[in-house]
């Protein structure tokens, strides 16, 4: 079964094809050309399926009868931090501008944070993930809680990860093995929940 992603970032397509190893997954920037989609959504479910849906009706307009059965998924996720009141939220992709990029974002993030005169904050991951197919929606979410932090350590992963200690950890996201960050994600837990839906259509 092929899955077609409704994303070509990057950072996010490596995560899900690693996390979604028994499936071929292919970003739809591979098969028609990239397109913007307007996510107005007021939640990361709305947004996500926003996403899965724009993809999907794309795929159909532009390649009728050379995908059959497709599966679209569709990842929208971000952080949440207490003591900024939940944002960026559903804004995190773009919370240092519109074409900020991940840099961008989390330098941001960190000077709110030390604006409000802490270095620390509670703060959780959400990732929803719908998966729209000619019959059926669904939409799945995962959380990852634990702390976000003044300062950028690690090199690993992308966007937030730096500033972000899981809960139980004292290293950043930034910082840990990849197993150890899959078995925590957000991600990983919404496509955990995601792939018996896909196993079932």
């Amino acid at each position: 079964m092929k899955l077609i992603l409704a994303t070509s970032n990057k950072g996010k397509v490596r995560e899900i094809k690693a996390l979604c190893e028994d499936f071929e997954v292919i970003p739809y920037s591979e098969l028609i050309d990239e397109f913007e989609i307007i996510e107005d959504g007021s939640s990361f479910k709305e947004n996500a399926l926003i996403k899965a849906r724009a993809v999907f009706k794309a795929l159909n307009e532009e390649m009728a009868g050379e995908l059959k059965d497709i599966v679209v998924i569709a990842d929208d996720s971000g952080i949440s931090v207490d003591v900024l009141d939940g944002k960026p939220g559903i804004y995190s992709a773009r919370h240092a501008g519109k074409n900020a990029n991940d840099k961008d974002n989390l330098h941001k993030l960190i000077q709110d944070i030390k604006d409000k005169n802490v270095t620390s904050s509670p703060a959780h991951y959400t990732a929803a993930i719908a998966i729209v197919t000619k019959n059926s929606e669904y939409v799945v979410h995962g959380w990852m809680y634990g702390t976000a932090i003044s300062e950028a350590i690690g090199d690993g992963g992308f966007g937030y990860d730096p500033s972000f200690i899981p809960l139980g950890h004292d290293k950043t996201l930034g910082q840990l093995d990849d197993e150890v960050k899959k078995r925590l994600s957000h991600r990983s837990k919404a496509l955990e929940l995601a792939r018996v839906i896909i196993k079932s259509l």
